[in-house]
């Protein structure tokens, strides 16, 4: 990637550099309508930001007479780093300001739906808590115990891929638990208690500690370099470091065989969990696939 000195050039600029950055490294073609329906700017910005863009990638760009756009050049080098989550995220679900301007997504690109998103309101409700480092009082439905009350203090979100769950500090069970945020009814603020350390995201230690997981292709796939590659393993493995807390989940998640002769059997196995040692280490065991010792605490 080129290094570029942005500091001279507005903040409001460069976000429209980024644009264009963007769609000719991922749509391939970018115009002034683009940016016009984008940011709601005039035709003559437009060009003024094209022309800017020319002038620090002048091998990035060409226009096309045909179709009256802008193309990516052969040889092209985005002039901003692009995250793969972030620019999923934008793919399938716009730049995060598409209700007002209008835009369409990628229609080319599709996921797979949870089944219950949550609740706006209630995950507001959530993440003002751990912005402000505060406890809440909520109703709680959980499959061991039914409709409970808790007072709980969260200081983070979890997406496990299927749900959506808050890490709290429980001060009923006097631990940090994981609440899936479907199951919580009439959040509300205790401000007259004030939060201790031990309460706090400093003292989770299963949040704090992480673990490396060492995944194999398993031992019973006829063709493992297929997995090998799709996964992008090195030396015949991929190593993650993960947080001990949330471990279980990415096991659960790739249905990794966490049994000890890795005797699980089915075409979803396709992951073998090397060094299942490190499964001492992690809280939520009921989750690994395969994983015998069970007598380890349930997940809410």
């Amino acid at each position: 990637m080129p290094n570029f000195n942005f500091s001279n050039i507005a903040q409001t600029q460069r976000e429209r550099l980024f644009h264009i950055d963007f769609r000719l490294f991922f749509l391939g073609t970018v115009n002034r309508n683009d940016l016009v329906a984008r940011f709601g700017i005039k035709e003559a910005a437009a060009t003024r930001d094209i022309t800017l863009y020319k002038e620090l990638a002048p091998k990035n760009l060409e226009y096309d007479t045909k179709v009256k756009t802008y193309i990516q050049r052969d040889g092209f080098s985005p002039l901003f780093s692009f995250s793969t989550h972030q620019a999923l995220a934008a793919l399938l679900h716009g730049y995060g300001d598409d209700f007002v301007s209008g835009n369409h997504t990628f229609d080319a690109a599709e996921a797979p739906t949870q089944l219950h998103l949550p609740a706006c309101d209630i995950l507001a409700f959530v993440t003002r808590a751990i912005y402000c480092k505060q406890a809440i009082s909520i109703s709680y439905r959980s499959l061991s115990s039914g409709l409970t009350q808790r007072e709980i203090v969260p200081h983070s979100l979890i997406d496990t891929g299927l749900r959506w769950h808050v890490r709290a500090f429980d001060r009923l069970k006097q631990q940090f638990s994981d609440f899936v945020i479907n199951r919580i009814e009439q959040p509300r603020l205790i401000d007259n208690r004030m939060i201790s350390d031990t309460e706090s995201k400093g003292a989770d230690q299963q949040w704090n500690q992480f673990v490396e997981l060492q995944l194999i292709p398993h031992p019973s796939l006829r063709h493992p370099e297929t997995i090998a590659h799709e996964y992008g393993f090195e030396n015949g493995e991929l190593t993650l470091s993960v947080r001990a807390a949330v471990a279980g989940y990415v096991l659960r998640r790739w249905n990794v065989d966490c049994s000890e002769n890795h005797a699980l059997v089915g075409t979803e196995y396709h992951l073998w969990l090397k060094n299942r040692q490190t499964l001492a280490e992690i809280g939520n065991l009921v989750l690994a696939p395969g994983y015998s010792a069970m007598s380890y605490c349930q997940i809410w």
